[in-house]
């Protein structure tokens, strides 16, 4: 009779398989710059995307199909809306995600809702992303308001107290890329910090494409400001970097947000150049276990499949958002936008519940409420996590923060 028993719970497990593997799969368009500048950042991304796809696919699927990821090459906004449409009428996606940039989040969404197709975004920052009301549109990760309440808390409790000034008295130039990905990081910054009674001393703005910033480094000399903060994309920020070494100029901190943790700036600057930096962005998978219960398996899953580290820290936020949409789908018991997104109106999960120490719980215009940041430093040629306390292992400690 065991034997029996054993021999028709295997049937049933082949059938199972078999029933899974014949079922169309279900497909996500990845929509994220592929070739390009950017393109390494957008892969970074969808490889997070694959991974919640592999992990989704390995417990039985989702509504008892495969998941499928299918790339859109997205370069800016225009090839976008191309994408989508070539991911609806070749590939008859049922669900999009994405997105390295903000620019291409808000045309590629747009487009997605004409097609009544669900848009998760994980990693644009823009405020107006979920303020324009879409009926597809959720975004799991953190927004500009998020990294700006960061940004104040960083400058607060750990760059007043080791430079040894109040923080009332610190003196601030905000620089940022004039997309509305920096614009918006920059002006919340200002109006929070002028809100604490701190002297914001410039604000100034640049192309993500510049190639020459050496007027920009010249007025923030002149300014003269204890910390610089500083928004903008891999390229410009590497650029600046180097300006204000080449000029000698050097605040007592200098804080860039979202970008300035990648391999790509410590080859451009040397670890040299880049000692002390201090980035405010995604959570990465050396925060302690205490912070993302979890992570490190994460990171193991991660060298499995690609053969190498992370090269920046979307992939882990947008497999954490990917899981979460996921779950509003399987909750939904369909992809249909109004159904997934009234199932994620009731997800209620508090912080710590994801590898990468994020919570869910929505707003209504579907900005998680409970996605957060941390603050990295460059230390001897590597980035560490220093910020909050309850992310950082045990003996790491923050280093001086002036570049030489």
């Amino acid at each position: 009779m065991k034997r029996s028993f054993q021999l028709a719970a295997f049937a049933a497990a082949i059938a199972a398989a078999s029933a899974f593997a014949q079922q169309p799969p279900l497909k996500m368009g990845a929509i994220n710059p592929f070739s390009g500048p950017m393109a390494q950042y957008g892969a970074e991304v969808t490889r997070g995307f694959e991974m919640a796809a592999d992990k989704v696919n390995g417990s039985g699927g989702l509504l008892g199909r495969r998941v499928q990821i299918v790339n859109g090459d997205a370069s800016n906004p225009q090839q976008a809306i191309q994408a989508v449409e070539q991911l609806m009428n070749r590939d008859k996606v049922d669900f999009f995600g994405g997105t390295y940039t903000s620019g291409i989040s808000n045309t590629a969404s747009d487009a997605a809702m004409r097609f009544d197709r669900v848009y998760l975004e994980t990693i644009a920052l823009s405020e107006d992303l979920t303020m324009r009301g879409l009926p597809n549109y959720l975004r799991t990760g953190p927004n500009a308001e998020t990294f700006a309440i960061s940004t104040i808390d960083t400058l607060r409790d750990l760059v007043a107290p080791t430079v040894k000034k109040p923080f009332r008295d610190l003196k601030v130039w905000i620089e940022h890329e004039d997309s509305s990905y920096g614009t918006s990081i920059g002006q919340k910054q200002k109006r929070l910090l002028e809100a604490f009674g701190v002297k914001v001393v410039g604000i100034g703005s640049h192309s993500g494409r510049s190639v020459d910033l050496n007027d920009t480094v010249l007025r923030m000399k002149f300014a003269a400001p204890d910390v610089l903060l500083e928004t903008g994309y891999v390229a410009d920020g590497n650029l600046l970097l180097k300006t204000m070494r080449d000029q000698g100029f050097k605040p007592m901190a200098t804080v860039f947000i979202g970008t300035g943790d990648t391999p790509e700036t410590l080859q451009s600057l040397g670890a040299a150049g880049v000692e002390g930096l201090l980035v405010i962005t995604y959570p990465r998978s050396d925060v302690s276990e205490k912070f993302a219960p979890g992570v490190k398996g994460f990171l193991d899953a991660y060298r499995a499949k690609y053969k190498s580290d992370p090269i920046q820290t979307q992939s882990l936020t947008s497999f954490v958002g990917t899981q979460i949409l996921f779950e509003a789908i399987q909750a939904a018991g369909s992809t249909e936008p109004g159904k997934v997104l009234a199932a994620a109106a009731k997800m209620d999960k508090p912080i710590g519940t994801y590898l990468n120490g994020f919570g869910v719980k929505f707003d209504k215009n579907f900005q998680n409420l409970r996605a957060m940041t941390t603050t990295v430093q460059w230390q001897d040629g590597k980035v560490v996590t220093v910020f909050p306390k309850t992310a950082v292992n045990p003996g790491v400690v923050l280093k001086p923060m002036t570049r030489q």
